[in-house]
């Protein structure tokens, strides 16, 4: 039994998916997914956080992110949240004076939300299974 946390969420990609290879030939495909959640303070003001994440999927389901889904595309995402190997939470980053986190998950299934004129190509209703190994990151998604 493994003891990592899994972690499901949706949200819209902030940008267009990146694929790649390994030096084995096999695909990785990486996108950002911003989750949105809105609330009202206990001083009456409307307060809207987004949470970023960096997803990496793999194999088949890499090439299927990559040739279905585009900046702005709604995802249900399910997978292993990766932890910084450092701090043990979050990826820190800093860019251009301003700094945040990204949390890093492996997808093992990714649901396509958008519709079908939203997206190009079309849309794959059913989620796909993927199991993986973690891929070194080394920029930031967004």
């Amino acid at each position: 039994m493994s003891d990592y946390q899994i972690e499901i969420f949706t949200g819209n990609l902030g940008k267009d998916p990146e694929m790649r290879f390994t030096p084995a030939g096999q695909q990785v495909t990486s996108f950002s997914v911003a989750s949105n959640r809105q609330y009202t303070s206990a001083n009456g003001e409307a307060v809207k956080e987004t949470t970023w994440r960096r997803v990496t999927t793999w194999g088949k389901l890499a090439e299927i992110c990559n040739t279905y889904l585009k900046k702005g595309s709604r995802v249900l995402v399910e997978g292993r949240l990766v932890p910084d190997k450092t701090t043990g939470g979050p990826k820190v980053w800093t860019k251009e004076n301003s700094s945040g986190a990204t949390f890093e998950v492996t997808a093992s299934s990714v649901t396509f939300l958008s519709a079908k004129s939203e997206s190009s190509g079309g849309v794959i209703d059913t989620a796909q299974e993927l199991g993986g190994q973690i891929a070194p990151e080394d920029d930031v998604p967004f």
